[in-house]
């Protein structure tokens, strides 16, 4: 696949500096932009280290499997440093990692680590030399956990580091760190406006409704309210493929356990699937490995014939790809991070000719307007101004 005019500018940046923010729109390409740059790493270095860093296990392993589909890594040693179940060599141990390192520099090949923020710290024990550092999801380098490793690679360890996202997080105060910290995390090198991607036909448009729902009768359960909320929403919707941002574990379990829910989406045509950190992957009822949702999830999404609908919390909000979603339903308030980086799901291009992705919010008395608001924000700052979905932390 040829390679898009914004991402040819953002690899032109990397090769003129060796740090950087590269700030992508959801659904622009920037992993292409970091598989890319690994290659012409590889092809001018004799032996190279690159670390890949991703927010979430099931981020990094997504993205080892879009560098390794490439076919141009199959004399790269792959090591994987985070607690997940994955086909490679696979361990957390600052021993290990040391001995896969010392394994790749005997034999002259090129290692590629997938990890994540919460195990980045083991890979800096290990104290190898790493040539490369790209950082997925860079905003949430910057929590406190996470930035002290970050820092470590970007200032002492790494000889190039880059910081990809498409909602970048700033400070105002000298006790929390943000990504304007150019000694950190250098310069912004490359910045596409969404707008751009657009009209260049590359992502979707966004489409906001936000509309009245009843009120919660005296005596009613909860989830028969939220039931009848969401079954209003997915008819008035009339689109099949729909993602549910729940407000909580709790409410997911208890609309499929304590409402016919399941028996009314059936009714209708659609599958349905869950997934969240307490109970796991859930399809049509039937509990299944984390792969096989992510594997049905993507095959349904690709089928123009498939209705289904997706319910989380968070897992599906940041970074993980997903085929063919039309429109997502919020019903919880979100920051403006996570608000924006929902939104990313329902926008991408896919093989059906739909013009936007819709993005929904329903409101009864105060309760949901401050979501809507923000919703409205959020698009107005990325798609009308330009701009990224910056968030800025004061205090």
């Amino acid at each position: 696949m040829p390679l898009r005019p914004h991402q040819i500018d953002a690899l032109d940046a990397m090769a003129n500096n060796p740090k950087g923010q590269v700030i992508v729109p959801t659904g622009g390409g920037k992993t292409m932009c970091m598989i890319e740059d690994a290659k012409r790493v590889f092809r001018t270095q004799e032996v190279a280290t690159i670390v890949v860093v991703a927010p979430r296990i099931l981020l990094a392993e997504q993205l080892s499997s879009e560098f390794l589909e490439t076919g141009e890594f199959n004399d790269v040693r792959v090591m994987h440093v985070h607690s997940g179940e994955t086909e490679h060599f696979s361990s957390t141990k600052v021993s290990d990692i040391r001995y896969h390192n010392f394994l790749c520099f005997e034999s002259n090949a090129h290692q590629l680590i997938f990890t994540t923020y919460h195990s980045l710290h083991r890979v800096q024990e290990s104290n190898i030399v790493v040539d490369v550092v790209y950082f997925d999801e860079a905003h949430n380098s910057v929590q406190r956990n996470f930035h002290p490793s970050v820092k470590f690679f970007a200032t002492t360890n790494s000889r190039r580091c880059f910081f990809f996202t498409a909602t970048p997080k700033h400070s105002l105060t000298p006790f929390k760190a943000g990504m304007n910290n150019s000694k950190v995390y250098g310069q912004v090198i490359c910045q596409v406006p969404a707008p751009k991607l657009v009209d260049q036909g590359y992502i979707l448009p966004p489409k906001v409704e936000v509309y009245e729902s009843r009120l919660l009768d005296k005596h009613e359960l909860v989830a028969d309210k939220d039931c009848e909320q969401m079954i209003n929403s997915i008819d008035n919707l009339e689109k099949s493929k729909v993602l549910i941002c729940a407000k909580s574990t709790k409410q997911i379990t208890n609309l499929v356990s304590q409402t016919d829910f399941c028996v009314q989406l059936r009714e209708r045509g659609y599958n349905w699937m869950y997934i969240t950190a307490k109970t796991g992957a859930v399809i049509n009822g039937n509990k299944v490995g984390r792969d096989e949702f992510f594997e049905i999830l993507n095959k349904w999404g690709k089928d123009d014939y498939t209705k289904f609908v997706v319910l989380h919390h968070s897992i599906l909000s940041e970074g993980i790809n997903v085929n063919g979603l039309e429109a997502v339903l919020f019903l919880r308030s979100m920051d403006y991070i996570g608000i924006s980086q929902t939104i990313g799901r329902v926008i991408r291009k896919g093989a059906t000719d739909k013009a936007y992705g819709l993005v929904c919010v329903p409101v009864y008395s105060k309760v949901g307007i401050s979501t809507a608001r923000k919703v409205e924000a959020v698009v107005d700052t990325i798609f009308n101004k330009g701009e990224a979905a910056t968030s800025v932390v004061t205090k």
